[in-house]
């Protein structure tokens, strides 16, 4: 089934409707790897430039209700948007601003040690950790 398929079938089957703004915003959610609403908004509007932010978040919503997209906040700011399958651990760095992304399984023991010690279930592919990436700390090392 295509993904614009899939899209119609499972809001057909919550009682909801296909629209193109729905699709516009999924598609330039996996375009764009990571985007915040407004860098969805600018995506869309390239194609449909009546579409605004409003649009934007209620379509982000109802996709992450769908758990068709998953939002992630990389610090102060409007969260950022992938697509589900995008399941890893974002590195933030709070000099420069770049993201990076390493496996889940780097925070294993850590997530089995949280449930041990204090029944607490983390969903790692929701955390960003912040930092200085090695090219700031080299920098930094340099001065």
């Amino acid at each position: 089934m295509s993904e614009q398929g899939s899209l119609r079938s499972t809001l057909h089957q919550r009682g909801m409707r296909m629209t193109p703004q729905r699709q516009l915003v999924l598609d330039a959610v996996r375009e764009l790897g990571h985007a915040t609403p407004e860098q969805v908004c600018r995506r869309v509007q390239g194609t449909a430039s009546t579409v605004n932010i409003t649009t934007i978040y209620r379509a982000l919503d109802l996709l992450e209700e769908l758990g068709l997209v998953r939002h992630t906040h990389l610090g102060h700011g409007a969260p950022t948007y992938s697509v589900e399958e995008h399941e890893h651990v974002h590195l933030a760095c709070h000099s420069c601003g770049t993201i990076d992304e390493v496996s889940t399984e780097l925070l294993d023991d850590l997530t089995r040690r949280l449930l041990a010690q204090r029944g607490f279930a983390l969903d790692p592919t929701h955390l960003a950790l912040s930092g200085l990436c090695r090219n700031c700390r080299n920098a930094a090392a340099e001065d």
